[in-house]
């Protein structure tokens, strides 16, 4: 019988509390784990496997656009509670909440700059904000934004990433998706680009209206992109999908998207695409 005991170590626990938190991030795709500031540097996208992470407006903009270029406009622009909205929470309390939550004022940022010299106006959902849901604010940011590019004579780019329209606002939500088309019909008769980049996810109204409309749709690898989602389909027509249905290598190989591009070379991308096109003259 032993009478001393060996000592139990506990090194684990105390290596794992040793190490701070909110410095790594495992990939949900291959489970790497990446430290975020390499994440960071690589524009979010998993060095391992290419999963590209949801990215943040704001981050969105200093990957495409020239340093210092961007200029905000619309930027105090809010929701207004106007249906007087009742449930766990009223509507006027979740916009406060993500506001707060995020730094944004609504779901998408837009203003002009300037993509390698050239001149643009964009606007970049960020789907942090009520999963980027398109309300009348949305909806009016990114008609404003394409009316002052019509203006301007130049390029509009919008970054699309959302859920579908915003239920909070009811038919006032539907309603922005003829007004951005509208916007674009007349940027389209002033001869002028349109792109548009549709990111995970890009769903329901959003995409039934100005996501499909640009003159090239580019689609980051692997983004989830429709109408309604596959399991509603799939439920209502009590068919079985094809395999792949919705990402945008299925969307690519049907005909609804032109290019699929990663992150990396998004800004080198759309910035041939507008030499190309480029504002024509009449």
């Amino acid at each position: 019988m032993a009478i001393f005991r060996k000592p139990v170590l506990n090194v684990l626990a105390r290596k794992s509390r040793d190490i701070p938190e909110g410095l790594w991030t495992k990939c949900p795709s291959c489970g790497e784990v990446i430290h975020n500031l390499a994440l960071k540097e690589n524009l979010r996208v998993c060095p391992k496997c290419n999963h590209h992470f949801v990215i943040g407006a704001r981050e969105r903009i200093d990957s495409l656009l020239d340093p210092e270029s961007f200029v905000e406009v619309d930027a105090a622009m809010s929701s207004v509670d106007y249906l007087e909205f009742k449930g766990v929470a009223t509507y006027a309390e979740r916009l406060e909440s993500y506001r707060n939550k995020t730094g944004l004022t609504d779901a998408v940022i837009s203003g002009c700059g300037k993509l390698n010299g050239i001149p643009v106006a964009i606007a970049v959902m960020d789907f942090s904000f009520l999963g980027a849901s398109m309300g009348s604010v949305v909806g009016e940011k990114i008609t404003r934004a394409i009316e002052l590019a019509t203006k301007k004579k130049m390029a509009v780019i919008i970054i699309c990433a959302s859920g579908g329209a915003r239920m909070y606002e009811g038919m006032m939500s539907l309603m922005q998706m003829a007004k951005t088309s509208g916007a674009l019909a007349r940027h389209a008769e002033a001869r002028l680009p349109y792109i548009t980049v549709l990111t995970n996810p890009t769903m329901a109204g959003v995409m039934a209206s100005y996501a499909s409309l640009g003159d090239v749709i580019i689609a980051e690898p692997k983004s989830m992109i429709g109408f309604a989602g596959p399991r509603v389909i799939k439920e209502t027509t009590h068919q079985t999908l094809p395999e792949g249905f919705q990402t945008a290598e299925f969307l690519e190989k049907h005909g609804l998207i032109d290019h699929i591009v990663g992150r990396s070379k998004m800004r080198d991308t759309i910035t041939q695409i507008l030499q190309y096109l480029g504002p024509r003259k009449k």
